[in-house]
């Protein structure tokens, strides 16, 4: 699995969504959600995106922004349109006393707002939770990062325009798929600027050694990694590989696999049922009691401490 894919499996598997949102001036809508990562790609008109701490940002069509949560923000046609529907946990919609909206802003199949032939379109795409894994990617955005259309083509708004408003059985699977396709490109294309700090986890994805090394890890955790057998499948002495992995990375190999491990556990004892011992031989634990005080020391409480939390 690529790396970058690999880091969004997890917030799919929570829930994810997309819808198309239409409006004719003046609109405007609060965004409470908390929602970990939402992408909008302006379609047609203009919006301005005003997050609570930040200066505010204007989107034509074909530009793109990604949001990252927990921090509110507000998306309208003009900086003072004042709210008119609030968007909170769980995809609820409200007026902005509070009031339930009640479906009165739904305008058909995944699409919502004010007018379905309105001249602000904007696709509008959330992961609704986040996990450990995700968190690795999530950590290194900032609160918004945006993409203009003139350094940034998105290839994939034809498709999006046809698929969004299909209501076909296997359709959610699709636009979960084509979601996770506009993310990796648009954050290809932000670490990839001239003046991106793309996280070492990333930087190291290109580098022959390290990224085959990666690779390796997040591919099979529960395989009885070593710096020698890591180093072997790299072509690499030990040294070497140990060298350059925390030079590009910032942490040793084992102590990235460890982490790796770990965060997959984290993820399976919130999103599953399965016993310890079962996540344990999953990760490359031999036992759940080796898990467990694995578990302890990083993250502070017990796996089943932590399932309850």
């Amino acid at each position: 699995m690529d790396a970058l894919a690999g880091l969004l499996e997890g917030p799919r598997a929570r829930g994810a969504f997309m819808i198309r949102a239409c409006f004719d001036p003046p609109w405007s809508v609060r965004v409470e959600d908390r929602a970990p990562l939402t992408v909008m790609l302006m379609v047609r008109g203009d919006a301005w995106v005003l997050p609570d701490a930040g200066d505010p940002v204007q989107l034509r069509a074909g530009d793109l922004a990604i949001a990252r949560g927990p921090d509110a923000y507000t998306c309208a046609d003009d900086p003072g349109t004042a709210p008119q529907a609030l968007i909170l946990p769980g995809a609820e919609c409200a007026h902005p006393d509070g009031r339930p909206l009640n479906g009165s802003m739904d305008l058909g199949v995944r699409t919502w707002g004010g007018s379905p032939a309105g001249g602000t379109v904007v696709f509008i795409g959330t992961y609704l939770m986040r996990g450990e894994i995700s968190g690795r990617l999530l950590d290194a955005l900032p609160p918004l990062l945006t993409l203009g259309a003139d350094v940034w083509e998105c290839p994939l708004t034809p498709l999006l325009m046809a698929e969004i408003v299909r209501d076909e059985p296997g359709q959610e699977v699709v636009l979960d798929r084509l979601l996770d396709l506009l993310v990796i490109a648009a954050l290809r294309a932000w670490f990839s600027r001239p003046d991106g700090e793309a996280p070492g986890w990333y930087r190291a994805l290109a580098d022959p050694v390290v990224g085959r090394v990666l690779r390796l890890v997040q591919d099979d955790p529960a395989h009885p990694w070593t710096v020698a057998s890591l180093a072997a499948k790299a072509g690499v002495s030990r040294a070497a590989l140990a060298r350059r992995f925390a030079e590009l990375v910032g942490e040793p190999p084992m102590t990235y696999l460890t982490g790796w491990r770990l965060a997959l556990v984290a993820d399976a004892l919130r999103d599953t049922d399965d016993t310890l011992e079962a996540i344990a031989r999953r990760v490359g634990y031999g036992s759940a009691f080796a898990l467990s005080s694995a578990f302890k020391r990083v993250y502070g409480v017990s796996p089943q401490e932590y399932r309850g939390g």
